[in-house]
């Protein structure tokens, strides 16, 4: 039996011994990522039907509450008869996200002038996008009555993209232009993750990679969202799905066409990709797929891309791809992360899952004071900031109590946002991962944002 003596008297067993460990770990760490990642899938589809149930009951509840005027109006309405039914997929049915962040006008209405100096990195650019990736979370109906009648722009269309893997519709994304004839802005906003919707988190946690030879690993979870790929599909074979089915769209191709109908309508537009969370993630791997299929037609027309809460979705080599294409006079990618969001802090950026994210990030504490950043702080959740964190969020709900005295009627908190608040002392990741506090840090923050690496701190 070979001992530790017996590699320190013989040094190239001990070279061998790390040579071989250094082969076969890779292959061991992607084994166990796959496995725990197949385990949490499992655990949700097991849920998948009541946790489902559980959103509609709750969803249901909210909106009959707050159509009626409250819990008491509607027990009033339930005894004289008067009761209004709440119908989910109507303009008034509001999503969770809905009754968490009711504000529906734009902090800024976008004028000429903002339109014709088109700096991506404008207050009232940031607002929109973050306005539209907490939107994207509402019904087609929600959505363009908003646009409509609050924003005053034009809605386009809201898709329902097919996702092959999960055999069904589950991306969603919508378009609006800030006019209907000679437009100057398009937004494409993707929705998130969705509180009570199984199939966003089977997404989420498919840390399986896709491995592209032009930009590196990515997530496959968040590839087969946007219809990019498939795990059927041998890596030597096309990395998307070239076969079309009109009853089956494909979010990248659906909306690259869209994008570039409206471009040939709209000559002197230009657009911005926005999401929060997932949406977010998507967001990026859409930028990503344009500048692998060269697509420089429609990267010339391109403001800019802002996420928000966005998770982590490739590897060092993705990044590196990525930062290089990104390097321009002006900035176009703007990655928002606020206090302790947990999710922009996933999948780890350790040995073993080795997710990167890449660019700036343009963080903003709990007191909605924002500096650039590599990283965002704690950024694989470490132990040591276990009490920081609650303290953090302690602070965030005695300050959802008062903001709105200090700065206005339009940053008052729904009792919902305040209960979410509340559990988030219990888990702080989760409440700061609120579309609100993103919405207040572009408000309340600089008008500018610069994510340029001589700006970075830390």
């Amino acid at each position: 039996m070979e001992t530790s003596s017996d590699l320190i008297a013989y040094p190239e067993r001990l070279s061998l011994l790390k040579l071989i460990l250094s082969v076969i770990r890779p292959q061991l760490d992607q084994y166990w990522k796959i496995k725990l990642s197949l385990i949490l899938m499992k655990i949700v589809e097991y849920v998948a039907g009541p946790l489902k149930a559980l959103g509609i009951l709750v969803e249901f509840l909210l909106n009959l509450f707050s159509q009626n005027g409250g819990l008491l109006r509607t027990l009033f309405s339930l005894l004289n008869g008067s009761m209004i039914i709440p119908k989910r997929g109507s303009e008034e049915f509001l999503s969770v996200i809905g009754h968490l962040e009711r504000r529906r006008d734009l902090y800024k209405s976008i004028s000429e002038d903002d339109l014709s100096v088109m700096d991506g990195g404008d207050r009232v650019f940031a607002d929109i996008s973050a306005m539209a990736s907490t939107l994207a979370y509402e019904n087609k109906l929600v959505i363009r009555k908003t646009v409509n009648q609050h924003w005053k722009m034009h809605f386009v269309e809201f898709f329902d993209f097919w996702d092959d893997h999960l055999q069904k519709k589950s991306t969603q994304a919508f378009v609006v232009c800030d006019k209907e004839i000679d437009a100057k802005l398009i937004v494409v906003a993707f929705r998130g993750t969705q509180l009570f919707e199984a199939d966003d988190y089977i997404t989420d946690l498919d840390f399986s990679w896709y491995d592209f030879p032009q930009i590196g690993k990515v997530h496959l979870g968040f590839l087969e969202a946007l219809g990019l790929a498939n795990r059927s599909i041998d890596k030597k074979s096309s990395h998307h799905l070239e076969t079309q089915d009109i009853n089956k769209p494909l979010a990248y191709f659906v909306l690259c066409q869209q994008l570039k109908n409206l471009l040939q309508i709209h000559k002197n537009a230009k657009f911005i990709v926005t999401g929060h969370s997932l949406g977010g993630a998507l967001a990026v791997l859409f930028l990503a797929m344009l500048f692998v299929n060269k697509e420089d037609k429609l990267l010339e027309k391109l403001l800019a891309i802002y996420t928000f809460g966005q998770p982590r979705v490739g590897d060092k080599e993705f990044g590196d791809f990525m930062n290089s294409k990104l390097k321009q006079s002006k900035p176009k990618y703007f990655r928002v992360v606020y206090s302790n969001d947990l999710i922009p802090r996933l999948p780890f950026d350790d040995g073993l899952f080795m997710y990167k994210h890449f660019g700036v990030c343009l963080y903003y504490n709990c007191c909605y004071c924002q500096k650039n950043l590599v990283e965002a702080p704690n950024r694989d959740l470490t132990l040591v900031y276990f009490i920081p964190i609650r303290i953090t969020a302690i602070w965030e709900l005695l300050q959802s109590l008062v903001l709105h005295y200090i700065k206005g009627e339009s940053f008052k908190e729904t009792k919902l946002s305040i209960i979410s608040r509340i559990f988030g002392i219990l888990i702080p990741g989760i409440s700061a991962h609120s579309p609100a506090n993103y919405i207040n840090a572009i408000r309340l923050g600089p008008p500018r944002l610069n994510p340029t690496l001589s700006n970075v701190k830390g």
